[in-house]
């Protein structure tokens, strides 16, 4: 459910540190409810998330939202709509402060036509996302409301603090929805 990425991260501490020109990469902080990227709008930095937590979310025509997923510290950002030349897929918002690497898009294409490790992460993160996609959605469709509800308190105890709107956002259901599915959570466990 949150999605980190320590190689990547290790990678980008290391290119910060050691580049020639302090431009190329660039430390940048968002604070909570600010949006790194805006689904729609054509993006000038590709991003990897130092330390914070985002959600990635698309917003239907509908104006309904729908969190994909929650973005942490080694996850990148923007780099598949450089590399087809399209507009944002979807908005990344800080639901935490936020602190981002944020490169230029020449240096970044640079990079691709030269640095092999930077290839292999890539290839690794998108391969990684594809598992977790059709996994995702296989298991919304064997699995209840109440179980997957279960399952993300479990991490926002841990982890991270989420709003219901955004819980609901990611599970795919209403707020109403949602409130009643906490409420049978609570009759359940009170029960046993």
């Amino acid at each position: 459910m949150l999605r980190t990425n320590q190689p990547f991260l290790d990678y980008l501490d290391s290119l910060f540190t050691n580049q020639e020109h302090k431009d190329n990469i660039v430390l940048k902080s968002y604070e909570k409810g600010e949006k790194l990227l805006t689904q729609n709008e054509v993006s000038t930095k590709i991003m990897l998330v130092k330390s914070g937590i985002t959600k990635c979310f698309f917003v239907e025509e509908n104006d309904k939202e729908y969190i994909v997923e929650f973005l942490g510290k080694g996850e990148i950002i923007g780099e598949i709509e450089m590399l087809k030349n399209v507009s944002c897929l979807c908005s990344i918002e800080a639901i935490t402060e936020v602190t981002v690497y944020s490169m230029t898009i020449p240096y970044f294409r640079s990079l691709i036509k030269s640095d092999l490790t930077l290839n292999n992460l890539l290839l690794d993160v998108f391969a990684e996302r594809i598992v977790n996609t059709s996994s995702r959605a296989s298991y919304q469709q064997l699995h209840t409301t109440e179980h997957t509800l279960s399952q993300l308190l479990e991490v926002k105890s841990k982890e991270m603090e989420i709003s219901k709107e955004d819980m609901a956002a990611y599970l795919g259901i209403t707020v109403r929805s949602l409130n009643r599915a906490l409420k049978e959570l609570k009759e359940n466990e009170e029960a046993e």
